[in-house]
């Protein structure tokens, strides 16, 4: 067939022309191959599609971060070993133990069997390969370099897993503090506080403030806790359903940076990601502008969308990366440097990829520094709250002593 393209090439000039091909996938690759960046593409005569990078995909169930490593660690020991792709999926299927996933991988083999390519078959699983996924596979396919890409992948997704277990492990000793916390409050105004209020009624002892604002509290909580215990719910529903929507997931993509200590280091995750991603998308000789579009999408966080709107247009207008890196604040110095010695030396996805390795080495001793101030600082809390009730339970108490005496 005959099909009609619009195109970027690496200099940054728009081109527009046709070109023969069996399908638009075949027909990227050959234009990819001419160092051309494809936009839209649509047969001659028809109305205009998108590229198949951007094209709609089938919706499908979604994978756990920790079966896919697994998925990709298998694809990549099976196919270095000479094993087909369609043998090495069928494989795997077979091991999978909910049945959701063994679909998934069902409907892969059933593509591939219908004569499509792999990345064809992955785009149409959106919420188990991000673009990142099956751009590397892509290249793998382009390039006859399957294993080499799907242990590329594998190393990403390993990496990627390993930070989620290091940061999730790291706050579960600040979330089982918080968990006590709340159990001694609640034990002390559903139990402990309705005791001594009975008591300094019944000893006509005058409170103090802070005594009548803590039994005003218990009381508030005790009759209204039908109230309380709706809106804690309804605040649990909505952090649950804000990441599924698309709106919500920019929205707290964009909010977790703005957060004091925090923010900072989930800056430094969000780095990490995009420069590993482009890094591993530059080495897997995906063009440049291609490689900055897909690792955009990577990311919901608009700040770094924004950098690389940024990069894409430093480098549709033939500047250098390093110079648009360096006008961001979001990016320190010493990785501009890395960057354009990279590209000075033409090795700039080894320069991005040695930049992730050394911003994941600080971001581990970043979460374990997080972590060490989180701990007592609600350890802290926890000896305010329980010190300034206790002090205002046994003040009224020592009064009455001394008033005795």
């Amino acid at each position: 067939m005959i099909l009609t393209y619009e195109a970027v090439d690496a200099k940054g000039k728009r081109a527009s022309d046709s070109v023969e091909a069996s399908n638009p996938q075949d027909a990227i690759e050959t234009l990819r191959g001419r160092g051309l960046f494809v936009t839209q593409i649509s047969e001659a005569g028809k109305t205009e599609t998108k590229s198949p990078l951007e094209s709609p995909a089938v919706k499908g169930g979604r994978i756990p971060l920790r079966t896919l490593v697994l998925f990709t660690r298998q694809m990549a020991m099976l196919l270095r070993s000479g094993s087909g792709i369609v043998p090495s999926i069928k494989a795997i299927s077979r091991q999978m133990v909910k049945p959701a996933h063994t679909v998934v991988l069902r409907q892969l083999v059933g593509d591939l069997e219908d004569g499509g390519t792999l990345t064809d078959a992955l785009q149409k699983h959106p919420r188990v390969f991000d673009p990142v996924y099956y751009a590397i596979v892509a290249a793998g396919e382009a390039s006859a370099a399957l294993p080499e890409m799907f242990e590329r992948l594998s190393g990403i997704l390993g990496k990627r897993r390993a930070m989620r277990k290091k940061i999730l492990g790291t706050l579960a000793y600040p979330a089982l503090l918080v968990v006590m916390c709340t159990s001694i409050i609640m034990v002390l105004l559903f139990f402990v506080l309705p005791r001594f209020a009975d008591m300094f009624r019944q000893l006509h002892v005058e409170t103090p403030a802070s005594t009548e604002m803590l039994l005003a509290a218990g009381v508030f909580v005790r009759t209204y806790w039908p109230v309380l215990v709706g809106l804690f719910g309804a605040i649990v529903a909505g952090v649950t359903f804000i990441p599924r929507t698309a709106g919500g997931k920019q929205w707290l993509s964009d909010v977790q940076t703005q957060i004091p200590v925090i923010g900072r280091l989930r800056s430094r995750l969000i780095q990490g990601q995009v420069l590993r991603t482009l890094g591993m998308l530059v080495e897997s000789r995906v063009g440049v502008l291609e490689a900055l579009d897909l690792t955009r999408r990577s990311t919901k966080n608009r700040r770094f969308q924004a950098l690389f709107d940024d990069l894409q247009e430093a480098v549709t207008s033939g500047g250098e990366m390093s110079t648009a890196l360096e006008s961001s604040k979001l990016v320190e110095p010493y990785i501009c440097q890395a960057v354009r010695t990279g590209e000075e030396s033409g090795h700039l996805g080894e320069a991005l990829t040695y930049c992730a390795d050394v911003i994941d080495e600080t971001n581990e001793e970043l979460v374990n520094t997080v972590a060490k101030l989180i701990e007592p600082v609600i350890l802290l809390g926890m000896g305010l709250v329980v010190g300034v009730v206790a002090i205002s339970l046994f003040l009224p108490l020592f009064d009455l002593t001394s008033a005795i005496h």
